[in-house]
């Protein structure tokens, strides 16, 4: 009961930030949204802009959480709509600094040093401040410059605070609002809950920084900055300092001599291998967080959000992306299936109509027109009809593929940056999804199946060992056991072994 009072209470406040800036719409997806609709409409305000605009300005005010909230809500344009979603992925990440004096007392807390003897140089004022931290430049004794990241006092605390009245909406929501539960905002406020927690400890953004950078090691077009771990803790993180101008600054590169057509194409070639190559991505690309050094190379700052896919769902990516491109919209469906995104008891045929609906007015247009983020919007839309479940591993990725192409479009709104990493996208096709690596997936399970051979001989040893000692098995274990051999009778001899060992195991646990 006081938890529930404790975070009506915090609603009904947050009702009266949106009311200030005319944003009470988005109250409609709360089950309590009438109550708190009328309290906070008596204090309602006219406000300019588009409703996403004023969404985002009431995010902004409501804090850290808020604005980060904002952003995963940028990725469901099946929930918000388009125009929303786009004032949303604009939500700039930013507050004003703290003092470095707090700075440098949680840099000498956290590594146990005098700041004098960690640095032979720290600069009291912060040059870029977000929702959890800021960045101070500083110098090492040794001379080398550096960018220090610091934690935000009390950052943890109120984080805390936010996530858990989340939970408690989102449970709401499921509970009172069986039609949404397909949207799983359960799972996807664990989801958020988790990218916030790696967010706040410095040492697995670290990590991050470092995996990336082992990932690209020896690619002169993608240089993740080097770890200082000597000065990294929980709540301090200090990298290599990057050099360098923002790639969305147009004129800055045009006078550095850049070519803006090799930092898109660079650009989407560092986007693909993260996704494809190796299922470990940068999550966070806005502009900020990405730089062009004078040689031309790409700089990543900003390791706190990262996204991984396994194989398998990268396959299913790849091949729903080759079927929209074939327009084979029966694979684009089947895909689907198996990888268990659409409900087993729909239909296949009416799936592969819609995803038909989808693609034949995107694919009919010039490629500089083409907006997979647009695709995905729509692919979303179809949600509801055919009771697809949200999946919280891909929103990272959405988001990111939505950055990305602001980003390309504002470098050369004439080109279209996922043209540009199509000869690597059908390379890894060719490597990963062509006869030779199907070839390669049957050889790896018979070879794992002749590795496993030997437990399963002594498993199959002792089961035997049990039958002559008048152990009775159960009806169901003899009917596998007939059906193992009439496999091995076709000559499948480690798979049919495997299952008859698997048969026996089961029959001596299952005895009647």
């Amino acid at each position: 009961m006081l938890r529930a009072l404790r975070h009506a209470l915090r609603l009904v406040s947050i009702a009266r930030t949106l009311a200030r800036h005319d944003a009470l719409f988005v109250l409609e997806l709360v089950p309590v949204a009438p109550a708190l609709t009328a309290l906070a409409g008596l204090m309602r305000r006219e406000a300019s802009g588009r409703p996403g605009e004023r969404l985002a300005a009431a995010l902004t005010d409501l804090g850290p959480s808020f604005i980060k909230l904002g952003q995963l809500l940028a990725t469901r344009a099946d929930l918000i709509g388009e125009e929303m979603a786009a004032d949303l992925s604009l939500l700039q990440d930013r507050l004003a600094p703290f003092p470095g004096i707090e700075a440098g007392k949680t840099v000498e807390s956290e590594l146990g040093k005098p700041i004098g003897e960690l640095f032979q140089s720290f600069e009291a004022a912060a040059v870029a401040a977000a929702s959890i931290a800021q960045v101070h430049l500083a110098v090492t004794c040794a001379g080398k410059p550096v960018a220090v990241k610091v934690l935000r006092p009390g950052i943890e605390a109120a984080f805390r605070r936010d996530t858990e009245l989340f939970r408690w909406v989102a449970e709401r929501i499921e509970a009172s609002l069986p039609a949404l539960r397909r949207l799983r905002p359960q799972a996807v406020v664990e989801t958020f809950t988790e990218t916030v927690r790696v967010e706040m400890d410095l040492r697995l953004e670290a990590a991050a920084a470092s995996e990336l950078a082992e990932n690209f090691a020896g690619d002169p077009d993608f240089r993740v900055p080097k770890v200082d771990w000597e000065r990294t803790a929980r709540r301090v993180l200090t990298l290599e300092r990057v050099e360098g101008i923002r790639i969305d600054d147009v004129p800055a590169l045009i006078a550095a001599g850049q070519d803006i057509d090799a930092v898109l194409a660079k650009s989407a070639a560092a986007f693909f291998r993260q996704v494809f190559r190796d299922g470990f991505f940068h999550a966070d690309m806005h502009p900020g967080n990405m730089f062009v050094a004078a040689d031309g190379s790409l700089a990543p700052v900003d390791f706190g959000i990262m996204g991984r896919l396994d194989v398998a769902t990268r396959r299913y990516l790849a091949d729903m992306l080759i079927g929209f491109l074939a327009r084979d919209y029966r694979r684009v469906a089947e895909v689907h299936f198996q990888a268990g995104y659409v409900p087993a008891h729909k239909s296949v045929d009416a799936f592969m109509q819609a995803c038909r609906s989808i693609g034949e007015p995107v694919l009919g247009k010039p490629l500089n027109e083409i907006s997979v983020g647009r695709l995905l919007a729509q692919l979303f839309q179809v949600t509801e009809t055919f009771e697809m479940e949200t999946q919280p591993q891909l929103l990272l990725l959405q988001k990111t593929m939505v950055v990305s192409e602001g980003v390309g479009r504002t470098l050369n709104p004439r080109v279209n940056m996922w043209q540009l990493a199509q000869p690597l996208i059908e390379a890894w096709v060719r490597e990963h999804r062509g006869p030779e690596a199907r070839i390669g997936e049957a050889m790896g399970s018979v070879a794992l199946t002749i590795e496993r051979l030997p437990s399963l001989v002594r498993d199959t040893e002792r089961a035997v060992s049990a039958i002559s000692g008048g152990v009775k098995l159960h009806p169901d274990t003899m009917q596998a056991l007939a059906g193992a051999l009439r496999a091995g009778q076709s000559g499948s001899w480690p798979l049919w072994l495997a299952i008859l060992a698997l048969a026996l195991i089961v029959g001596i646990y299952f005895l009647r």
